[in-house]
């Protein structure tokens, strides 16, 4: 009775053999497809794993997944990922260290109910027993203990709130002088900028003097891109100031020269509003009746709310600048969609590397979502892709229609303050959206009327700029940086240079050079050739 029992297993052998022909017979997709599941079940050698038919099969199936990943990815959709259909507005908090930047981001966190009661009250206690009662709003946005312990922001915080009509995004900008590269990046991704001025006697005056940022945040919002400022002045409770009208509009008169000066368009463009971020007064309702009399204009959120829509670049390429990226259960980037629109799942490209991703999963302030537009700050989750292989700067885009890259280029920068002339050969740091790189001064191929805003070749080749100059000149970065014209997508394209710790120059790509068109690198000015426009 055991020799029967045996036979069976004999004739198992065939029935492995008998799949590999059947499958070489029928050379339709869903037959082969078949036939792979077939070799899966039953644990087929590797060998049959790695049949030339396996492998065209597998090709077939990615491109044909890619082509509809782009294909759904390119149809304009909005914001389809909240139910009820808000806009999304990023908001970053600029201004002079000790101002009350994080302090107002918690406040209105609590307000918004983006922070429970409980944690506050337990910020509150441990705050206390530090001896730092007045910093406990702040603690909602910085995390680091190092922060905490010294009252100060390190690096750009994210958090997130949703009002009545709009979901928001507060990115909380370091305010010390040391920190003005973080500064920088959060400034980057923001729509509107929140300049926070302490109007305590003797702190509004150091942060607007010569050294302090104040100046230096304003201008470097407005290099970045923002739509609109709203300058709060802040402690306004204070025992020194009393709401006195007249401390507001001292402090008003000094910003609107420097802020015109600028770039701002102060009637359209900037705001201004009293506020005390400890108390909580002007945030989200209006002061309470008596206390500010001569102030009837909106509160803070209300005024966000009402701001007009902004136009995002929904139709143009993806392109999403990387502003940091860890490792956790898989490769985390995150950063904020400058245009196009990405899905779950689609495929994407990482410039400059060209190293191709696949996008396995978006997280939207704090969820998870099949689908995300320009403007929206996200973090991915990434596969086929190292950590190594991504730094910030490094811009995930359109497999289709990758952003440009290059190291040479022709830019149109004005000249903010230097402490000398600067001649072919100087290097500063470039700042460009996320990224940083080094760079050095090839050329000056002309100066730009101020007047006419037109470049002015009568003149001939500059041997030296000086503050206050606008010029066009030809930079070389140590390397590769991804950029676009201005024209073309001004978020990639307009930069700042920094030296020393300072910032030296602002600037507009105007051309990138590509490798092979560009002359040797060379000190003399003359090596620099005219640009096209």
């Amino acid at each position: 009775e055991a020799a029967p029992a045996k036979e069976p297993v004999k004739e198992a052998a065939p029935a492995k053999e008998a799949a590999a022909p059947a499958k070489e017979v029928d050379n339709s997709a869903d037959a082969l497809a078949e036939g792979i599941q077939a070799l899966k079940v039953k644990e087929a050698p590797k060998e049959a794993a790695k049949e030339p038919k396996d492998k065209d099969l597998d090709a077939k199936l990615d491109e044909e997944a890619q082509k509809e990943a782009e294909e759904e990815c390119d149809e304009p959709s909005g914001d389809i990922k909240f139910d009820d259909n808000k806009e999304h507005m990023n908001i970053v908090f600029i201004g002079h260290v000790d101002a009350g930047k994080s302090t107002i981001g918690g406040h209105l966190m609590y307000l918004t109910g983006g922070v429970d009661k409980r944690t506050l009250e337990k910020y509150e206690r441990e705050a206390k027993e530090k001896n730092r009662e007045s910093w406990y709003l702040s603690w909602a946005l910085d995390t680091n203990e190092e922060e905490r312990a010294r009252g100060k922001t390190h690096e750009a915080g994210y958090a997130h709130f949703t009002s009545e009509k709009k979901h928001y995004t507060i990115i909380d900008a370091p305010g010390h002088k040391n920190l003005v590269p973080n500064m920088i990046s959060g400034a980057a991704q923001a729509d509107v900028a929140i300049l926070v001025i302490s109007a305590r006697r003797g702190e509004f005056e150091s942060g607007f003097e010569k050294g302090g940022q104040t100046r230096e945040h304003a201008m470097l919002a407005k290099t970045a891109g923002v739509k609109h400022l709203v300058v709060v002045i802040n402690k306004m409770d204070d025992p020194t100031v009393g709401w006195a009208i007249e401390r507001f509009n001292e402090c008003k008169d000094a910003l609107v020269p420097f802020l015109r000066t600028v770039g701002f368009k102060v009637s359209e463009e900037v705001t201004f509003m009293p506020v005390s971020g400890l108390q909580g007064y002007n945030l989200l309702q209006p002061i309470p009746e008596g206390m500010c009399t001569w102030y009837s204009g909106p509160a803070l959120i209300p005024f966000l709310d009402n701001l007009p829509k902004i136009i995002r670049m929904l139709d143009a390429p993806l392109s999403m600048p990387i502003t940091d990226r860890y490792r956790d259960m898989g490769v985390i980037a995150f950063g904020k969609l400058e245009s196009g629109q990405m899905k779950k799942g689609m495929k994407a490209v990482v410039m400059p590397n060209r190293k191709a991703i696949v996008i396995e999963s978006i997280l939207h302030q704090d969820r998870e979502v099949d689908h995300a537009v320009s403007g929206d700050n996200v973090k991915l989750k990434l596969k086929n892709v190292e950590e190594d292989d991504l730094k910030p700067g490094y811009v995930i885009c359109s497999a289709k229609e990758p952003c440009h890259v290059g190291r040479i280029f022709d830019a149109q920068i004005v000249v903010l303050e230097y402490k000398s002339i600067i001649c072919p050969g100087y290097t500063a740091v470039l700042h460009i959206h996320s990224a940083t790189e080094e760079v050095v001064l090839r050329g000056i191929i002309c100066m730009v009327d101020k007047k006419t805003g037109k470049a002015d070749k009568a003149k001939g080749r500059p041997r030296f700029v000086k503050p206050g100059d606008i010029c066009i000149a030809r930079f070389e970065a140590a390397g590769v940086v991804c950029m676009e014209p201005f024209k073309e997508h001004p978020q990639m394209g307009r930069f700042t240079l920094r030296d020393e710790g300072k910032t030296v120059a602002i600037g507009k790509v105007l051309k990138i050079i590509e490798e092979t068109e560009a002359a040797p690198a060379a000190p003399a000015p003359a090596a620099a050739a005219e640009p096209d426009a």
